[in-house]
């Protein structure tokens, strides 16, 4: 949730900030009107509560022929409290839930506009010359990487088995991702997977992303889309000791996304599926770090880039494609040449106080005040990572050579077909 006192104060940045994301401005009228009924409600139920006790004083000193009409008094002004603590808690609720309806702040310099109006950042490595290039897909069933046909069999469309060589290449690239995370002062997790819902609406994906979310109805817990929802909710009601400096963890877990409205789209290969694995950076720092962190969580995946040997560009994601919880959000991509063109590998979000204001995530100040922190995330690794790793590292003879840094995790430096 946005910070109240900075809509107060700059109703129209807000007003701009939503119509920057393609998002209802009208919805900041709706908070101010439901902010300002809230607080007026609260200092009635106040003032009423205030006059009660007073009067329950007055009662005890009363003399004994004026308690009858004090006590008339008093038993009328308590029903009066009781209608105004109801009156509180209904302005309270509907503040609550206009409140949830207001996306992040846009930062300053995001670019404006939507899918396609990104900012390219950077540009790194020049695409190789591939003739005739073959998918990931086809070189995948090759080299006995990847099983769509039996995937299909056991789970449905757009789910896979990655199999011999695939499986390593996964595991290597997760356990580099890990190495690597912990080496730049992560502390690994594996995170649980389901999550109450209070969590999954605390990091922002029971919004306009709640159709892409696997829910259980049964027993009312969300398969999570990335590991960033149980570690947000991992400190979620707690006061951090950030004073030396930002705290950050790199989970490692499978990822579950329904893919609504997609249907038609990337349907081939492991590009956009139900399940996959991945590892996610997630810091919790002082707001005033947060961009600086932001840059460095951008590095971070740079490095992991360098190390698979891809062309990738960096791209400042356009306001109406970053997701609510997000105040900017930076994406690499990587070089496909079947596609001619970049697809996302990574990406890291700024997320300011917004998730953890919901998730009520604070820290002390230098005078020893609660203050709420910020949150950022950042993909390290992930199973599409694979699509530009063989893409990329194809050779004429249908063989895939190995990054080395990956050498060590699948234990040898070139795929070969199967005979």
């Amino acid at each position: 949730m946005i910070d109240l006192k900075f809509l107060r104060e700059n109703p129209e940045a807000v007003r701009a900030s939503q119509q920057a994301r393609g998002e209802d401005a009208h919805l900041v009228d709706a908070l101010l009107q439901a902010d300002a009924e809230r607080r007026a409600a609260v200092a009635s139920a106040d003032t009423l509560r205030a006059e009660h006790k007073a009067l329950g004083r007055k009662i005890g000193k009363a003399a004994l022929e004026e308690r009858a009409e004090l006590l008339a008094e008093a038993s009328k002004l308590a029903q009066q409290v009781k209608d105004a603590e109801a009156a509180e808690s209904a302005a309270n609720e509907e503040m609550h839930t206009a409140h949830r309806a207001i996306s992040n702040i846009v930062h300053a310099q995001v670019p404006v506009g939507g899918e396609d109006d990104f900012t390219v950042l950077e540009t790194v490595g020049q695409p190789a010359e591939i003739e005739n290039p073959k998918d990931h897909l086809e070189l995948g069933e090759a080299l006995g990487l990847i099983d769509m046909e039996r995937g299909a069999k056991v789970s449905g469309s757009r789910f896979y088995f990655l199999t011999g060589n695939g499986a390593l290449l996964q595991l290597g690239l997760l356990q580099l991702a890990v190495q690597k995370a912990v080496t730049a002062g992560f502390t690994p997790m594996i995170p649980p997977v389901l999550v109450r819902p209070e969590v999954m609406a605390g990091t922002g994906f029971l919004g306009a992303h709640a159709a892409e979310v696997y829910h259980l109805a049964d027993d009312d817990l969300y398969l999570v889309g990335t590991s960033e929802v149980p570690l947000a909710g991992y400190h979620s009601g707690e006061i951090l000791d950030l004073s030396q400096g930002p705290r950050r963890y790199a989970g490692w877990s499978s990822c579950f996304r329904r893919e609504a409205g997609s249907y038609g789209k990337d349907t081939r290969g492991i590009i956009r599926v139900h399940q996959f694995d991945k590892v996610e950076m997630f810091t919790y720092c002082r707001p005033d770090e947060a961009e600086a962190e932001h840059a460095r969580l951008l590095n971070w995946e740079k490095e992991m880039l360098a190390a698979i040997e891809v062309p990738y560009r960096v791209i400042d994601v356009a306001s109406g494609d970053l997701g609510s919880s997000a105040t900017r959000k930076f994406d690499c991509e990587a070089w496909i040449p079947t596609q001619q063109t970049y697809r996302e590998l990574t990406s890291t979000s700024n997320c300011t106080t917004f998730q953890a204001r919901r998730l009520s995530i604070r820290y002390r100040d230098d005078n020893g005040k609660p203050q709420i922190a910020a949150t950022l995330n950042g993909t390290l690794a992930t199973t599409r990572w694979i699509v530009a790793l063989l893409e990329n590292h194809q050779q004429p003879d249908g063989s895939v050579k190995v990054p080395a840094a990956l050498v060590p995790f699948v234990g040898r430096e070139v795929l070969e077909p199967r005979s």
